[in-house]
C-alpha cells in the first residue's frame, strides 16, 4: 500500500509515494486540501503576519491570495464544499462557522453553541454535508453538533465513553466524518480513540491503542475515510513521544493495520489529505 498526501501541521508539504516531499510551505497549518485543479487552500495558524490565523490559495504557478482573514483567536477549518464554497470556523469571543466563496465574501454565517472561555478547545474540522448541514466537533463539549443554516443544532452526538457504572471519560472530538448511510466517524484526540457512531447515534466500531500494536494513538486528530472503507488517522503527539511511531496510521474495519508513515521527525501532523491511493488519484477532498 503507498500513498501520495498533503499533511498540516508544524511542517505542511505533500509527500510522495516513495517518500520524499514533492512541495514545502514554510508556515504551520491547521487544515489543507489539493483541489482538482491544483490550487492549493490552506488554513493558517497564527502568526506575526496573520495574528488571527487566515486562510489563503495557492495556484500551480506559486502565486498567493488571501481568502480570509481571521479576526478573532484562531481560524481552524477550510473545507472546500462541492459548490466551490469553503467552510471555515473562527474561535474566539464569539465563536462562529462561516461560509465563504473563493473572493471571501460571506453567504452563510451563525454563531456556534459551544463553551466560550477556551477559545483553542471550542472546534476545529467542520465540515458541509451533501444535505447542506453542517457537521461541527465542539473539543470541551464533548459532542458533535449538527447544524443547518441558521445555526439551529438539528443533531447532537455525545463523544463521552462509559466505562463503567461509575466512571466516565469525556473525550474531545476533533474531526467528525459523515460516511456510509448517516454513521459519522469520529477522532477523539485526549480518549486516543476513533469511534464510529451510526445515525442513532450509537457506538458500532472504535479503536483505541488496545487494537493495534502498540500505543500509536497519541492525539487522534485527523481523519479520512477512504473509498475502500479503510480509515486514516493522524497521530499528531506520536512524534514527540514516540520517534518510530507512525504519524499516519490506516486500518480497515476488521482493525488489521494496512499502512504507517513513519518519519522520526518530533512534529506532528494536525491534518491531512490522501491525494493518491497505489498511483491512482482520489478525486475531490472527502465530502462526506
Amino acid at each position: 500500500m503507498t500513498h501520495r498526501f498533503l499533511a498540516c501541521g508544524a511542517k505542511t508539504y505533500v509527500m510522495e509515494a516513495d517518500g520524499k516531499a514533492s512541495w514545502t510551505y514554510p508556515h504551520s497549518t491547521r487544515d489543507g486540501y489539493v483541489l482538482e485543479d491544483g490550487r492549493i487552500v490552506l488554513t493558517l495558524s497564527k502568526s506575526p503576519k496573520f495574528p488571527s490565523g487566515a486562510v489563503i490559495e495557492i495556484s500551480q504557478d506559486g502565486k498567493e491570495r488571501l481568502i480570509w482573514n481571521g479576526t478573532q483567536s484562531e481560524v481552524n477549518s477550510a473545507h472546500p464544499t462541492e459548490e466551490g464554497t469553503f467552510v471555515i470556523t473562527e474561535a474566539g469571543p464569539n465563536p462562529r462557522l462561516l461560509e465563504i466563496d473563493s473572493e471571501g465574501k460571506v453567504l452563510v454565517e451563525f454563531p456556534l453553541q459551544c463553551q466560550k472561555p477556551n477559545h483553542h478547545m471550542q472546534t476545529r474540522m467542520a465540515r458541509k454535508l451533501h444535505d447542506g448541514t453542517y457537521l461541527v466537533p465542539h473539543l470541551l463539549d464533548f459532542a458533535v453538533k449538527q447544524y443547518d443554516k441558521k445555526g439551529d443544532i438539528l443533531n447532537v452526538i455525545d463523544t463521552s465513553v462509559q466505562e463503567d457504572t461509575e466512571r466516565t471519560i469525556h473525550t474531545w472530538p476533533f474531526t467528525a466524518i459523515r460516511h456510509g448511510e448517516g454513521h459519522t466517524l469520529a477522532c477523539c484526540t485526549n480518549g486516543n480513540r476513533v469511534v464510529d457512531f451510526d445515525a442513532a447515534g450509537k457506538i458500532v466500531w472504535e479503536l483505541t491503542n488496545k487494537d493495534l500494536p502498540g500505543p500509536w494513538l497519541q492525539d487522534p486528530c485527523g481523519g479520512q475515510v477512504l473509498p475502500n472503507g479503510n480509515i486514516v488517522i493522524t497521530s499528531y503527539a506520536a512524534g514527540g513521544k514516540d520517534p518510530k511511531g507512525p504519524k499516519l496510521i490506516e486500518v480497515n474495519r476488521e482493525k488489521e493495520v494496512v499502512w504507517t508513515y513513519v518519519d522520526g521527525q518530533p512534529v506532528g501532523i494536525h491534518h491531512f489529505q490522501i491525494l493518491k491511493t497505489n498511483g491512482e488519484v482520489l478525486r475531490g477532498p472527502t465530502l462526506k
